[in-house]
């Protein structure tokens, strides 16, 4: 069963669903540029690894002593014996501990195959990348760095939760952004942004500067991942997509969409 919803589907947001949504795009994108840049170039799925540890969950339990005082008389003292075979047990609570979490994320390098140079980097992000924390910090700092190299930079970003990566100057109605940077034109950029009903664009994606580029059908590339991962078997389209809440115009019109 195909997406119902012309461009983004808003259901592949869920937190617990998008990183397998993540995993597949990165691979399906490079499959769809490879053709597309061999043999000059290669596109390459790789991996950052990081660490993080949500210390905001750490809750501590103080074990409550109240019962075994009120059980001794004020005027005697047990013996230790007595009180070994007399003392209430305190009953425990149940806590949680800062357990790390090993973050593994996936992203696209367009490779020079003669030089083995880095030409092109494609980011497609993650709620955690968009969320204030180990995440984010080590996103930012490879953001910045990259935007210093010599090498293109595309980020994707198909996720409404967050905080966003800058404030882009869009309509009311866009939701999801893509940024270009090709090194010939920094400190500009270039901009698509584009809302729940419309259709993903067509994307140039830069190489070298004497070679045209390539074309990345995300449309296309979105409904054949939703397909081939048979994503409709896991989404219960009954309940409302994940947060942020959409506009009362997007909701009407996707009620619309999923009951015609």
């Amino acid at each position: 069963m195909p997406s119902p919803f012309p461009g983004m589907n808003p259901y592949l947001e869920d937190p617990q669903l998008w990183p397998e949504v993540h995993s597949r795009l990165i691979v399906a994108i490079a499959d769809h540029l490879n053709p597309q840049v061999m043999p000059k170039y290669r596109v390459a799925v790789e991996r950052r690894i990081y660490e993080m540890v949500d210390g905001e969950s750490l809750t501590v339990g103080i074990p409550d002593v109240s019962i075994a005082r009120a059980s001794q008389r004020p005027a005697e003292l047990p013996t230790a014996s007595a009180a070994i075979a007399t003392q209430p047990f305190t009953q425990p609570r149940r806590i949680l501990l800062p357990t790390p979490e090993e973050v593994r994320e996936s992203y696209l390098e367009i490779r020079d195959v003669a030089t083995g140079s880095v030409v092109t980097v494609i980011e497609l992000l993650s709620p955690k990348n968009k969320k204030s924390g180990p995440g984010r910090d080590a996103y930012e700092t490879k953001r910045l760095r990259l935007l210093s190299s010599d090498a293109n930079f595309v980020e994707i970003d198909l996720i409404r939760a967050g905080r966003a990566m800058f404030t882009p100057e869009t309509n009311n109605t866009d939701c999801y952004t893509v940024i270009i940077s090709p090194t010939q034109l920094r400190p500009e950029a270039e901009l698509y942004s584009f809302g729940l009903q419309e259709t993903m664009p067509n994307l140039k994606i830069p190489l070298q500067r004497e070679d045209a580029g390539a074309i990345l059908d995300l449309q296309q590339v979105l409904e054949q991942t939703y397909d081939r991962a048979g994503l409709d078997l896991t989404i219960d389209y009954s309940e409302p997509p994940p947060s942020p809440k959409l506009s009362p115009e997007d909701q009407d019109w996707m009620a619309c969409i999923l009951n015609p």
